[in-house]
């Protein structure tokens, strides 16, 4: 036992305490030695995934279909695409992008797992603030993990598919976070590379998360009261640069491609920090009372003339300065201040952000700025309930599960609203009836419905509220065109391009209206103009390539199918029109292989089957045709053409009777399908049956007057029957309603010739040379009435 005299003790005073409270270097970090803390993990992912139960088969919503991987970008050039190629995707953010890729691969389009991701890594966020909380010893570390994980003001950011930007990224945030506070205890380098590449990985993500390394050094100022330039600043100063880079890359994307630009951004920097002021009020408002959350709030009206705004900032800037000046106290509510404020920072206003077109707030841009004022109201209850001689481990667990079941609720509730997207614009047209936004997408979601009326009603509510929304007119002028109003469609559609000159979809709706009135040159001059502001459509490119194709420029429609498929590689109609065109240009050959590419695209596609039959039905390939047509009718039994197809290969096969019943066939499934009348009239007149063929021949006339080959046969089994008034009369209507017929005017010239009248005759046969330089029929036709006339001959076979 050691015999040195202890010193005696001695109370501090005051002044000692006071410098004993500046040394004091904050709580000490806590290292997670309890195994315990793991059992938070299977109960924070179980209760958000019942919160959320009511999202997990929520359909797509407003840009989601920008968000889940584009047909374009589902190969691995399309991966290549996502990370090297600048407006590949809506914005910059790869690593979410390749999230969306990889989930593509797993479950396509069923958005059922894009919102069980999205709520787990929503729950694994909660599990790492906890985390990361008790490593700092922050007391109520589990309280503000289950209130994140629950809080409805997060339901945006969880429900919404698009916003796997937020959960994603704040996965790598934090992970990034809790990396770094490893290495600040040990300094060891691996940990801190570690930290670094999560960090990028949450900037590739979301650059919102470009304000992590400062909101370190609050961390780290909040534990030592003060910071030293060599332990705390100089190992972030990377971090700051690549911050600084991503931010200024997003800037200029959300300006550049996504369009945050215009009168809508228009502001001064009074303005904007007006802006700003306000921002940060309504979000603590909504942490502590969120009550009447909507998808898109009312934009608000910022001037600098009132006065009343500047209280908003003023309001920011007192308590600042009050939690500065009690910071000897405790610098925890400073500290939490400046975390959410700086958090907030790249959506205060300051930057332009696409959605402050219709809102300046949104829940999902505070996803991690509440962070801090959670864990700061839970760390000032449990110390509260402490004081109180009430902190056992069965209160907190009440406490815990009373709070967590009252926000529970009205996210459940919330959460509803993502079904779709009819009852997410329905509920925010309740709650914000002036959002034209909300009326003109709720338009969108009636007219896939069918419901086109309310939905023309909606876009006109749109274009009351904002009458410079191009993106309405537009909208209406699709709900105008399925009502068969084309001409106001039209009207719509040229407002709508005049208004939003970059809008490419005004151009491609104008030049289907176009093309729809056989306007075909208008249509083309419409494709071309929205090729040219977004060349990477490919149904621009296809509809364009069926314009030019109306129009025989039949070279550069194949350019435009050929092109539209290399963009859109599993884009059936455009392989289709491709090879419908290249069978036109006497190419069948490379016309079948576009039609076989389309069948391996989708074996189940009835058209599909049904083209390649034709094809091979060209080429004389009549069985293979024949199996490809009962192919298309065993995939979709109601196919009339398919039916109709099948008929005429049996009737070039020499099987008039077998082509007689796919005829019928066609007809009942479509009794208004002229050309199977017109086949049924050639099946039977192939079986003799001349009265039958007649009948079939003149319905098909009542349906189709123009039907040059209906009257042509027509007239011919009446000429055959000797019926020649009725014959001649048929003739003369075909070559009327087709005055460039050549095969009219020699069947005419026949018909009269038959009848003695060589004058008339001769007349139509060199009418049909004229049109037919190489028409040898006609030519030998009017060889024969021109030596008649000549002198008197016998009768002779006409062609």
């Amino acid at each position: 036992m050691s015999d040195k005299r202890r010193k005696p003790l001695r109370s501090k005073s005051p002044a000692d305490k006071k410098s004993d409270r500046r040394k004091d270097p904050g709580p000490a970090l806590k290292p997670v030695h309890n195994w315990s803390v793991w059992l938070l993990l299977p109960a924070l992912l179980a209760a958000t995934l019942a919160a959320y139960y009511p999202a997990w088969h929520g359909g797509m919503l407003w840009d989601d279909d920008r968000h889940v991987t584009r047909s374009d970008l589902q190969s691995a050039d399309g991966l290549w695409r996502i990370w090297f190629t600048m407006g590949a995707t809506q914005q910059y953010y790869p690593a979410a992008h390749s999230a969306f890729w990889i989930q593509h691969k797993i479950w396509g389009d069923d958005t059922l797992g894009y919102h069980l991701v999205s709520i787990m890594l929503h729950g694994l966020s909660a599990f790492l603030i906890a985390v990361i909380l008790r490593r700092l010893a922050v007391p109520g570390w589990w309280l503000a993990a289950v209130i994140f994980a629950l809080h409805p003001v997060q339901v945006e950011s969880v429900a919404w598919i698009s916003e796997l930007k937020n959960t994603l990224s704040g996965v790598f945030y934090l992970g990034a976070m809790l990396a770094y506070l490893h290495f600040d205890q040990n300094r060891q380098k691996w940990r801190y590379a570690c930290a670094l590449g999560l960090f990028l990985l949450a900037l590739l993500s979301k650059t919102v998360t470009a304000t992590l390394p400062a909101a370190l050094l609050v961390v780290f100022w909040w534990q030592r009261g003060r910071l030293s330039w060599r332990r705390d600043v100089l190992p972030l100063l990377p971090w700051f640069v690549l911050s600084a880079s991503g931010g200024l890359l997003t800037a200029w994307v959300e300006r550049s491609l996504v369009g945050a630009q215009g009168a809508l951004y228009q502001f001064t920097l009074i303005e904007r920090g007006l802006i700003a002021g306000r921002v940060i009020w309504f979000y603590l408002g909504k942490l502590f009372w969120p009550a009447n959350l909507v998808f898109i709030y009312p934009r608000w009206q910022i001037g600098q003339g009132d006065w009343w705004l500047y209280l908003f900032p003023l309001g920011v800037a007192i308590m600042l300065a009050c939690l500065w000046r009690v910071r000897s106290r405790s610098r925890a509510p400073l500290a939490a201040l400046l975390f959410f404020c700086g958090t907030l920072f790249p959506a205060l206003g300051f930057f332009n952000v696409y959605p402050f077109r219709y809102s300046f707030v949104a829940d999902h841009f505070q996803y991690l700025a509440s962070i801090s004022i959670l864990a700061l109201f839970c760390a000032g209850l449990v110390k509260l309930i402490a004081r109180w001689n009430l902190g056992s481990m069965r209160v907190m667990a009440a406490i815990t599960a009373v709070l967590g079941g009252v926000l529970a609720l009205p996210t459940w509730s919330q959460s509803r609203q993502y079904i779709d997207a009819e009852t997410l614009y329905r509920t925010t047209i309740g709650r914000n009836p002036s959002c034209w936004m909300a009326h003109n997408n709720l338009g969108n979601a009636l007219q896939k419905t069918g419901h086109l009326e309310e939905a023309v009603s909606h876009h006109r509510e749109a274009l009351r509220l904002n009458p410079e929304y191009g993106e309405a007119h537009n909208n209406l002028g699709t709900a105008l065109q399925g009502l068969g109003h084309m001409e106001e469609a039209i009207a719509q559609y040229k407002e709508a391009v005049r208004l939003a000159p970059d809008l490419a979809g005004g151009y491609y709706n104008l030049g289907n209206a176009l093309q729809e009135q056989e306007r075909f040159d208008e249509a083309v001059a419409q494709y071309r103009e929205g090729i040219r502001r977004e060349p990477g459509s490919a149904e621009m490119r296809c509809n364009l390539g069926a314009a030019l194709d109306r129009l025989g420029q039949l070279e550069e429609s194949v350019a435009q199918f050929r092109e539209a498929v290399r963009l859109k590689p599993d884009y059936i109609t455009a392989f289709i029109n491709l090879g419908n065109v290249l069978q036109r240009t006497g190419k069948p050959d490379e016309a079948l292989i576009q039609y076989q590419q389309a069948l391996r695209l989708k074996p189940d596609s009835a058209g599909a089957c049904n083209v390649l039959g034709s094809a091979l039905q060209q080429q004389g390939r009549l069985e293979e045709a024949m199996t490809q047509y009962r192919q298309a009718l065993q995939l979709k039994p109601d196919f009339a053409e398919a039916y109709n197809n099948l008929g005429n290969a049996l009737l070039a096969s020499g099987r008039p009777a077998e082509a007689v019943t796919q005829y019928q066939e066609a007809l009942r499934l479509v009794p208004g399908f002229a050309g199977a009348y017109f086949n049924l009239g050639n099946a039977l007149q192939a079986e003799g049956r001349a009265d039958e063929a007649i009948a079939r021949y003149s319905e098909a006339l009542r349906l189709k007057p123009d039907f040059i080959g209906a009257r042509l046969n027509l007239a011919r089994v009446l000429q055959g029957l000797r019926r020649y008034a009725e014959a001649m009369e048929q003739y003369r209507e075909a070559v009327k309603y087709q005055p460039d017929s050549a095969d009219a005017h020699n069947s005419l010239g026949v018909a009269l010739a038959t009848l003695g009248r060589l004058e008339e005759a001769a007349t139509h046969f060199k009418e049909a040379v004229r049109l037919k330089p190489d028409y040898a029929a006609a030519r030998a036709n009017l060889a024969r009435v021109l030596s008649m006339l000549k002198k008197d001959n016998d009768p002779v076979q006409w062609n």
